[in-house]
């Protein structure tokens, strides 16, 4: 199976990245399954049914989130109607939505994510690795499954270290997001997962993390905000990881870092 995974979308630009590249990369990667994590895709916080719609139409078939899921107040009423958004399976018992899901190709074959938040610098959520150990015994790689695909959103690279070699052997691919800069470690493990700490972001990274620069500097150089957050709206580098599996066991075989636009260097699977 081939699948490619992006990183958060940032903003008006991101979205044109992701609308702009995805179908171009579904065509020319033979690509099963695309997946982008969605949570700033609303003006660089939360995302809206209307931004869900337009990421399906062109071609995204799950979106992820994290820390920034509520921060549109449409999402607590719209995604339980969307079983293709996915929140943190860790929240509390309660929380709108959910965090495990399965789904099936245009080819018929089954794909299950898990969707959690780590805990280091961010919410007091409950234990991500408990929770993605529960969600396993439901969601076995070739017990029904072809591939599996473990997201935990957080800012700690050995928390998101930890969950890859945690969940080696058992799952497809598991990667982290939330920091908006794309790792330079994409490997299989020696279980057979594909694996890397952050998979960046879909926005323009002539900013800091994805905003204008101008407040964020203010902030650190004078600890005073003068105004809100805005996304910068220069042209996007879609940032991702192209995955492959053996159609047998549902293992890695190959990894690839995916980078088109903007202003970093250019990456592509060979």
């Amino acid at each position: 199976m081939r699948v490619l995974y992006c990183g958060d979308v940032v903003g008006r630009s991101g979205r044109e990245a992701v609308t702009r590249y995805i179908p171009e990369l579904r065509r020319d990667l033979k690509l099963d399954f695309v997946v982008v994590n969605g949570e700033n895709a609303a003006g660089g916080f939360g995302i809206t049914g209307k931004i869900c719609t337009e990421f399906y139409e062109t071609g995204v078939d799950a979106i992820t989130t994290g820390n920034h899921a509520w921060d549109q107040k449409e999402t607590q009423g719209y995604i339980g109607g969307d079983p293709k958004l996915l929140r943190p399976h860790n929240y509390p018992k309660g929380t709108p939505g959910r965090g495990v899901a399965t789904f099936e190709t245009t080819a018929g074959a089954k794909v299950g994510i898990i969707h959690v938040m780590g805990r280091v610098f961010m919410d007091a959520l409950d234990d991500p690795f408990a929770c993605v150990e529960d969600a396993m015994k439901r969601l076995v790689l070739g017990g029904g499954l072809q591939f599996i695909l473990v997201d935990i959103h957080g800012e700690a690279t050995s928390e998101k270290m930890a969950m890859g070699h945690f969940v080696d052997g058992r799952a497809s691919l598991c990667v982290g997001t939330h920091s908006h800069v794309p790792t330079a470690d994409a490997q299989i493990l020696p279980g057979g997962t594909a694996y890397q700490t952050d998979l960046g972001m879909c926005g323009d990274y002539d900013s800091v993390i994805g905003m204008n620069k101008e407040e964020p500097l203010r902030r650190f150089t004078r600890k005073i905000a003068g105004g809100r957050f805005e996304p910068a709206l220069g042209e996007a580098t879609l940032c991702g990881v192209f995955v492959e599996t053996d159609d047998r066991t549902g293992l890695a075989t190959k990894i690839a870092p995916v980078r088109m636009g903007g202003r970093l260097r250019p990456a592509m699977p060979d």
